[in-house]
């Protein structure tokens, strides 16, 4: 490994006359002569000119697409367009072959949906070189942001015997036999016999189990997977997806506000200034696919200039109340147009009406507060009003809803009150309680979904394409 650079480097220094070995995959090799070669480090490929008569035939016919190779030679000036330098090779070996009849990512035009099908192979190509790159930094700009701001990182569990706050169908955990399931006396299932002696699942959120640690240590985030058994066999949905959970305490909803856009705006900025070429790339490539929409269903901006209305303008607040108006005299909500015509304050605003609000009328991202008590967990800090409580979501461009949260209610008389109206079952929630019994203060926090926020910075339009290996109904490959 000592003796490799990587093409990144290379290709950025611009420097030239000196020797190096570079390693990676062919993407195309021309006249037998100019090897195409991206080792994914960045977007763009460094050309090898093989010196042909010098390289045996055999050795010429094993340099196809797909093959893996090592080669060594003089960095030179390029004397073809498109590149500063490229690499006059002397020596070249043939890692691992890739049989031209076979590898099914020959250099043309490959569909979203072929490649979802060959999620395996898929990492090699420009599209998905660019999106996991970006999504790798996501990831380190949202430990980044935290980390500056004194939180700390808390691992929350993945099993779990709560579910968060009804949040979705969940998968259950357990290693009973199913073709010998035990049963009681009542033949219910006996999960005394199963490893955790009660039901267990697979989490739906991390948040309650953050509250407790930011009732000690302030503020801290949770970063991690979490699991939706629903069928929903959607573009927008997931099994199995990451969630950024921060709870902080001594913090009310304006609090949170801050917090989620100065995150947002902080990772977008982050992905702007570190990954131009990957975004320049993603933004032709959906010019492309938008140039076959009919223009009412074109995006007004350009996948760049997006990304920096978002990290130039304050975000839009507004109240539920205010937008259940602004929505019911809306043109397609007169012309019911909507798919759910928006009638009464209550309702539960679904994805058209968030990118409406959006996209139509504000046309910058819409930070709504203060929604019906009913339509929303039974956590969330009641206003005075007692109709309301002090929830958020933002909305984004494209995606809609990319984070929800809320104030939590710190109050315990209140909080077991609104337990007992949805239904939540108290007695086992102890542990949750207990921080509202001794030494509770006001705290706030949200969920950002992680897939959909890679979603919305690669200019992506379905969640399966911004995850290495997706979940959803009737798929768990590799």
């Amino acid at each position: 490994m000592s003796d490799r650079i990587k093409i990144k480097e290379i290709l950025t220094s611009g420097k030239a006359d000196y020797e190096a070995t570079v390693k990676g995959w062919v993407r195309t090799f021309r006249n037998n002569q100019f090897i195409a070669l991206n080792d994914g480090s960045t977007i763009n490929t460094l050309q090898v000119v093989v010196d042909r008569d010098n390289l045996p035939e055999s050795e010429l016919k094993r340099i196809t697409t797909g093959a893996a190779i090592s080669a060594t030679g003089q960095v030179v000036a390029s004397q073809g367009g498109g590149q500063s330098v490229e690499i006059q090779a002397t020596d070249i070996k043939i890692i691992g072959d890739a049989d031209p009849q076979k590898y099914p990512l020959q250099p043309k035009k490959h569909s979203l949906e072929f490649l979802r099908e060959i999620s395996h192979l898929r990492f090699r190509t420009n599209t998905f070189g660019a999106i996991f790159r970006i999504r790798h930094s996501v990831a380190f700009a949202i430990h980044q942001f935290f980390n500056e701001r004194g939180f700390v990182y808390l691992h929350t569990p993945i099993i779990t015997g709560s579910d968060a706050e009804g949040a979705g169908e969940m998968f259950q955990v357990t290693t009973l036999d199913l073709n010998d399931v035990p049963k009681t006396e009542d033949n219910e299932v006996d999960f005394k016999k199963d490893f955790f002696k009660k039901p267990t699942n697979l989490t739906v959120s991390g948040q309650l189990e953050a509250e407790l640690g930011a009732l000690a240590l302030s503020d801290v985030y949770t970063f991690g997977p979490t699991f939706r058994a629903e069928n929903s066999n959607t573009s927008r949905h997931l099994a199995e997806f990451w969630m950024i959970e921060p709870e902080v305490a001594f913090a009310d909803l304006n609090d949170n506000m801050d917090l989620a856009e100065d995150l947002l705006q902080y990772v977008i900025n982050y992905c702007l200034d570190k990954h131009d070429e990957d975004l320049k790339f993603l933004e032709s490539r959906l010019l492309k696919e938008e140039s076959q929409k009919p223009q009412k269903d074109r995006s007004d901006m350009a996948l760049r200039e997006k990304l920096k209305f978002c990290v130039d303008n304050k975000f839009e607040r507004v109240t539920y109340t205010e937008a259940i108006n602004i929505l019911k005299n809306s043109k397609p909500n007169k012309k019911k147009k909507f798919q759910f015509v928006i009638e009464d304050w209550g309702a539960d605003l679904q994805s058209e009406h968030e990118r409406y609000l959006v996209e139509k009328h504000f046309k910058k991202p819409v930070i709504l507060v203060d929604y019906p008590k009913e339509i929303k967990a039974f956590y969330m800090r009641m206003n005075e009003d007692n109709k309301t409580v002090r929830a958020m979501d933002i909305l984004f461009p494209g995606i809609g809803e990319i984070v929800g949260g809320s104030q939590r209610e710190e109050r315990l008389e209140v909080l077991e009150s609104k337990m007992k109206e949805f239904d939540v079952p108290i007695e086992e929630m102890q542990w949750f309680l207990d921080t509202r019994r001794f030494g509770t203060c006001e705290h706030a926090g949200f969920g950002l979904g992680f897939e959909r926020l890679v979603l919305f910075i690669t200019g992506m339009t379905n969640i399966r394409d911004v995850i290495p290996f997706p979940r959803y109904p009737g798929n768990a490959e590799i």
